[in-house]
C-alpha cells in the first residue's frame, strides 16, 4: 500500500505519553518509539538501534530525555543523536544515529510527521473542541487497534448508511435507511450529509435526548480532512424543529495506518447542546456514550471489517467494489487521497 508521507497523523492521545515510559509503535510500516521527556516535550525516533538492530523502546528512558538502549546500553537523545558510547574509549561513531520525526501536540494528541518535507503544524485540521481548555464536554479519549486497513475503516465512516443494520437499535434502524443525502467538497475536505425525518429516535440518542423514545428529526454530516482525521456532527430534534433545539455529539475519528493491513483508531465525542439531568444522571449518560461508542466500534464495526479484510488479503481482492448510491463518500475521499499521493510521488521522483 502506498501512503501519503507529508501529512500529520494522529499518534497518540497526550494523556497516554506520559513522562519516563518507552512506547514502540508501527506507523505506515515503519517502527517507532514515542517518548516525553522530564521537560514535557516528546521525541519520536526510529525504533531500530543502529549497533546491532535491537529494539529502542525496550530500553529505558535516563536523566529524563535519553534513551538508554537494553542490549549494550548506547543512548540516544531527542535529536536522534548517540550521545554516550559506554564500551572502549567511549568513541560513537558518525553513524550511530537514528532518524527522528516531527511531532506536534494539539487537540490533546501527539501528532507525527512521517514524511521527508518540512513539517508544517498549519496542516493539522481543526478539531480545536478536543482541547483541554475549550469549554466542551468531552467523552473517555479512547483508541483500538483495529485488524483492518486505515481505508476500510474511513470507508465505514464516510457511509453512514449501515448504521442502520450494522448498529441497528443503537445508531440507527430500519425507518433510518432511507435518507436526504449529499456531499460537498471544499479544497480537499469532504463533507456527506444525511437526513431522516420523523423517525423513531436511535437508542444512543435517546440516552441524551428526552428519553421517551419518541420520533424525531436524525441529522448526521460526516467530515473527512487529509489524510485520515474526520468529525461527525450528529443529532436529533423533534421533528421540523432546528437542530439548535435538538441534542448530539460531534464524533472525532483519527486513523492511522500500522500496516497495510491495520491501523490504530482514536475516537472522542464532544456534546452538543447538552440537556441537563442532574448528578448522578449526567456522569452516568457521559460514561454511557464512551461505553456505547466504543462497543459499537469494537464489537459491531471491527468485526465486519476485519472480515472484509480477511476475505480481501486471501483473495487478493483490490477495492474496485460494485458501487451504490450511498458509495458518493468512499469514492470521493479515495479519488483526493489518490491524486495527493501520486503528486508526492512524482514530486518525489522528479527530485
Amino acid at each position: 500500500m502506498e501512503y501519503l508521507r507529508n501529512t500529520w497523523y494522529a499518534a497518540i492521545w497526550s494523556k497516554d505519553l506520559k513522562s519516563g515510559e518507552l512506547i514502540g509503535r508501527t506507523f505506515l510500516n515503519e517502527q517507532v518509539v514515542l517518548f516525553r521527556a522530564a521537560d514535557g516535550s516528546v521525541s519520536a525516533l526510529s525504533d531500530i538501534c543502529p549497533h546491532r538492530f535491537a529494539p529502542l523502546h525496550m530500553g529505558t528512558l535516563v536523566d529524563g530525555c535519553k534513551i538508554r538502549c537494553a542490549y549494550h546500553g548506547l543512548e540516544f537523545d531527542g535529536t536522534g543523536a548517540c550521545v554516550k558510547n559506554p564500551h572502549g574509549k567511549e568513541h560513537i561513531p558518525a553513524a550511530a544515529k537514528v532518524r527522528v520525526y516531527p511531532l506536534v501536540e494539539k487537540h490533546s494528541l501527539v501528532w507525527i510527521w512521517m514524511g521527508d518535507r518540512p513539517a508544517d503544524p498549519s496542516k493539522i485540521p481543526d478539531f480545536n473542541m478536543l482541547g483541554e481548555n475549550s469549554g466542551h464536554q468531552v467523552s473517555r479519549r479512547d483508541w483500538l487497534r483495529m485488524e483492518a486497513s486505515y481505508e476500510l475503516v474511513i470507508d465505514n465512516l464516510m457511509d453512514l448508511s449501515h448504521t442502520a443494520f450494522l448498529h441497528d437499535g443503537i445508531l440507527g434502524s430500519k425507518d433510518t435507511v432511507k435518507a436526504d443525502m449529499k456531499i460537498e467538497q471544499t479544497g480537499n475536505t469532504v463533507r456527506v450529509m444525511r437526513l431522516s425525518t420523523n423517525v423513531p429516535v436511535p437508542g444512543f440518542f435517546d440516552l441524551m435526548f428526552k428519553r421517551n423514545g419518541q420520533l424525531v428529526d436524525y441529522w448526521t454530516t460526516i467530515r473527512w480532512d487529509v489524510p485520515s482525521c474526520l468529525m461527525n456532527d450528529t443529532g436529533v430534534t423533534n421533528p421540523g424543529a432546528p437542530r439548535s433545539e435538538g441534542t448530539g455529539v460531534f464524533g472525532m475519528h483519527f486513523l492511522t495506518p500500522e500496516t497495510d493491513t491495520t491501523c490504530y483508531y482514536h475516537f472522542a465525542a464532544v456534546r452538543q447542546n447538552p440537556v441537563t439531568w442532574g448528578e448522578p444522571i449526567d456522569t452516568e449518560i457521559k460514561e454511557k456514550i464512551a461505553d456505547l461508542r466504543r462497543f459499537a466500534f469494537e464489537e459491531q464495526d471491527q468485526k465486519v471489517i476485519r472480515g472484509q479484510q480477511k476475505l480481501m488479503t486471501a483473495a487478493g481482492i483490490e477495492m474496485k467494489p460494485v458501487s451504490l448510491e450511498i458509495d458518493i463518500g468512499p469514492e470521493r475521499y479515495r479519488r483526493i487521497l489518490a491524486t495527493l499521493i501520486k503528486n508526492e510521488q512524482d514530486s518525489s521522483k522528479a527530485a
